[in-house]
């Protein structure tokens, strides 16, 4: 059996489009979209995926603010940053780059953040209303870039059972939350697993659908998952300039659906974090000099 392969690039794609008609329709009524990225330190994993961030906010039209701080500045410098983007009319959204220096707390600053700028989803408040299924609020974006693949595939979720090996707050937690909705797109048996669960592999071997989430490189091979059974790859590690996924290429030999070692989960969490900055900017509205009045009248 081979795999068949799962790209993220036609889902990004898809979603970057629609992006950016909803950033023309919002220019047009005098509303531009501002996204900021906060990164700490000098990680050039980090600053990587910070720099594909920009570049997808070019292409489809939303400003973006690059902060960065050294890894010898302080959580109160962090936290300042944050305080003065929380303030900032022209930014709708923004993230924090996880992970951060040793000394810093994530978990502190992302609760520092204007729920309503959050970005990435991960604001305690939002992660609270995902639990309950509200829609109104942003959702993580890496999550939601799995949901997309599955849907793009035609892979539903649905009544299926789901093993998400990790349990981090950026992946393994909330798309367990995610899958679990009962909503389109989800609806799912959802199991979380991690390395501190001796048999774990007696779990995964049962599944429909497996998601590497732990960060640790190649821990899905192929005699851990179901013949025919989807496979995903949401944990990458870097060992030098070579990126590592929880999946071992070898399980394109026993799994039905395969996400690529590079261009899948991750290609689709820089869409959808587009997708909730632009929703953020169309919550907001226009600005305060432009009443529907005064935009009736000039039209």
């Amino acid at each position: 059996m081979t795999a068949e392969l799962m790209p993220g690039g036609p889902v990004a794609e898809a979603v970057l489009a629609e992006v950016a008609e909803r950033v023309q329709k919002l220019a047009a009524r005098g509303v531009s979209v501002g996204l900021a990225t906060v990164l700490v330190g000098d990680d050039p994993a980090s600053a990587g995926y910070v720099a594909k961030k920009h570049e997808a906010c070019e292409r489809v039209g939303i400003a973006s603010v690059d902060v960065r701080l050294s890894a010898d500045q302080t959580q109160s410098d962090l936290l300042d940053a944050l305080a003065q983007l929380n303030a900032d009319p022209t930014i709708d959204g923004y993230i924090v780059q996880h992970p951060v220096p040793a000394g810093f707390d994530f978990n502190q600053a992302v609760a520092a953040m204007d729920p309503a700028k959050d970005a990435d989803g991960l604001h305690p408040t939002n992660l609270g209303l995902l639990a309950l299924g509200d829609r109104g609020a942003p959702r993580p974006c890496t999550p939601l870039g799995i949901q997309a693949l599955l849907a793009h595939y035609g892979l539903d979720p649905a009544g299926r059972k789901v093993v998400i090996v990790g349990r981090g707050p950026t992946l393994g937690r909330p798309l367990s939350m995610l899958l679990s909705l009962k909503e389109p797109g989800a609806n799912a048996a959802v199991t979380v697993v991690h390395t501190g669960v001796p048999d774990w592999a007696d779990l995964t071997r049962q599944a429909d659908i497996v998601v590497g989430a732990a960060g640790v490189p190649n821990m899905i091979t192929p005699d851990v998952i179901r013949p025919g059974s989807v496979v995903i790859g949401g944990g990458l590690t870097w060992e030098g300039r070579r990126a590592l996924s929880d999946v071992d290429e070898s399980c394109a030999e026993v799994a039905g659906w395969i996400t690529p070692r590079l261009g899948g989960v991750g290609v689709t969490t820089v869409a959808m974090l587009l997708r909730n900055t632009v929703a953020a900017a169309e919550r907001r509205g226009p600005p305060d000099h432009l009443t529907s009045d005064s935009m009736a009248g000039k039209a």
